[in-house]
């Protein structure tokens, strides 16, 4: 993949955690602030824990970091999978982000 290429996938994806978290907010109590700085998503659940989502250009990756533990992605060619074999991005993020907001949510890319 390509440097541009990397940063198109990217960038969407950091546009459809932002989008997501918008409709969350529209359509339920659960107040996630979501603050994008450069390549950086910070999530902000109301008990004050977080997950930061980030660029790695250099690598190609997408960090995720969550009470979870850190977490590196790789485009597969169709998404986005854990470098360790432990699922898709959107997946994950649905996953770490229901547990610290201790309720439902729903990612998707």
């Amino acid at each position: 993949m390509t440097d541009p290429e990397f940063m198109d996938r990217a960038e969407a994806l950091l546009a459809s955690i932002e989008g997501a978290c918008d409709r969350i907010n529209d359509e339920s109590d659960a107040d996630i602030d979501n603050q994008r700085v450069g390549g950086m998503v910070t999530l902000t659940f109301t008990n004050g824990s977080q997950i930061i989502v980030n660029l790695q250009k250099p690598l190609h990756e997408i960090w995720m970091a969550a009470k979870a533990g850190g977490f590196h992605y790789k485009f597969d060619g169709a998404q986005w999978s854990d470098t360790k074999g432990q699922g898709e991005f959107f997946a994950n993020l649905t996953r770490y982000a229901s547990e610290q907001a201790s309720r439902p949510l729903e990612f998707a890319a």
